[in-house]
């Protein structure tokens, strides 16, 4: 009696124990699935972000300045949360916006069409399946319409975007050669007046090649003319239109913000190219637009200057400048700051002392294109920090 329940007792027992060991598989056999399942979910999660990106990060970088870009990489609460923003912050940053803003898609032109060139002449264009671009604005225009895909060369001066620069060149817009230029083959060519000089502009017209050349004033009115102008000639009036009012907007936002200022610093713009070239800019630059526009001073301006004149030290301290506006090359061919200290006349004025120099991309400041009203915001925090 007694061993029959101790019998009965070690088999319960022995029960329990099977049963604990195939609870203790099923959970195990359990786990695996359930972690390869979330595996499996935090991918297309993954994938969900980096597809949303695309989408949601144009709209940031229309609106968005590098330095806001900059300021929205901070630091996330969790794992997914990082590898949202460091997406978006990589799709938003200045590289990838400049690409999206130049590779819109692909316009289609309504061909043939028939405009005035700056001379009253008519000039009539049937393909642009071939454009050449004699000037960096207008190449930038040309791609922010949609057709940079028809472009097939591009001046020295096209800096932007990255794709014209990949491009085979025809010299510098002031100094182009025809025989180069019609071995590419063009069925159309745009510039300015700029380009030239004539001789060779009337040789490409004399081979047949529609040669359309306009004028566009230097003041904030520039960048609108120009974008119409080639828009009405390469046959996507609807897309200028578009991408004019845009611009506009964005110049209009930068004079908002300088009207701010309760200062009005004085700046002097030099056109620096190595020792060679040192010009002092003035009245009917597109610097002097800028400057005034962005709620400044110009000492060039202030002094008499018109246009550009070579750089004397005495200019310079006349001027006092509290602030010294250059482009970026040009400043890097002088040696930098201190290079450009060394220039005669630049260490006796207030820029010089403390060493406030400003330094922008040439095409992007002075080029007078679809990227103006964002250079001037930038060219307004630079004169007034206090309104960043």
């Amino acid at each position: 009696m007694i061993g029959t329940p101790l019998r009965r007792l070690r088999l319960l027992l022995s029960l329990l124990c099977c049963f604990a060991l195939l609870a203790a598989c099923g959970s195990a056999a359990t786990v695996v699935p359930a972690t390869t399942a979330s595996a499996s979910s935090a991918a297309p999660t993954t994938a969900a972000v980096a597809a949303a990106s695309p989408t949601t990060a144009p709209a940031a970088s229309a609106t968005t300045t590098p330095r806001a870009a900059a300021s929205a990489s901070t630091s996330p609460a969790s794992t997914v949360a990082a590898t949202r923003t460091a997406i978006t912050v990589l799709a938003g940053s200045p590289v990838a916006a400049a690409s999206r803003a130049a590779s819109p898609a692909a316009a289609r032109p309504t061909l043939p069409v028939t405009v005035k060139d700056k001379d009253g002449k008519d000039v009539t264009i049937t393909d642009v399946s071939r454009i050449i671009p004699l000037n960096g604005d207008v190449t930038e225009i040309v791609f922010a319409l949609g057709l940079g895909g028809n472009v097939i060369a591009t001046d020295t001066s096209a800096t932007y975007p990255a794709e014209a620069v990949k491009l085979p060149k025809i010299g510098y817009q002031r100094t182009l050669n025809a025989e180069g230029i019609l071995a590419l083959k063009p069925t159309v060519i745009i510039g300015l007046d700029s380009a030239g000089p004539t001789p060779v502009l009337e040789q490409l017209r004399g081979a047949g090649v529609p040669v359309y050349i306009f004028s566009a004033p230097a003041t904030l009115d520039g960048p609108l003319v120009k974008i119409k102008a080639v828009g009405a000639a390469l046959g996507v009036p609807t897309a200028a239109e578009a991408l004019a009012t845009k611009t506009k907007g964005e110049i209009a936002s930068a004079l908002a913000l300088a009207a701010k200022a309760t200062k009005k610093p004085v700046v002097m713009f030099l056109y620096l190219r190595g020792t060679q070239t040192q010009q002092i800019g003035g009245q009917g630059s597109t610097a002097d637009t800028l400057i005034a526009s962005a709620g400044g001073i110009d000492a060039g301006t202030a002094a008499g200057v018109t246009n550009y004149k070579p750089i004397t030290a005495e200019a310079i301290v006349a001027g006092q400048p509290e602030l010294i506006l250059v482009l970026t090359a040009g400043l890097q061919s002088v040696g930098g700051i201190d290079g450009l200290l060394q220039i005669p006349g630049i260490d006796q004025t207030p820029a010089g002392k403390n060493r406030r120099v400003l330094d922008y991309d040439d095409l992007y400041l002075l080029g007078f294109g679809p990227r103006t009203g964002q250079a001037l915001r930038d060219l307004v925090i630079g004169l007034h920090p206090e309104l960043k």
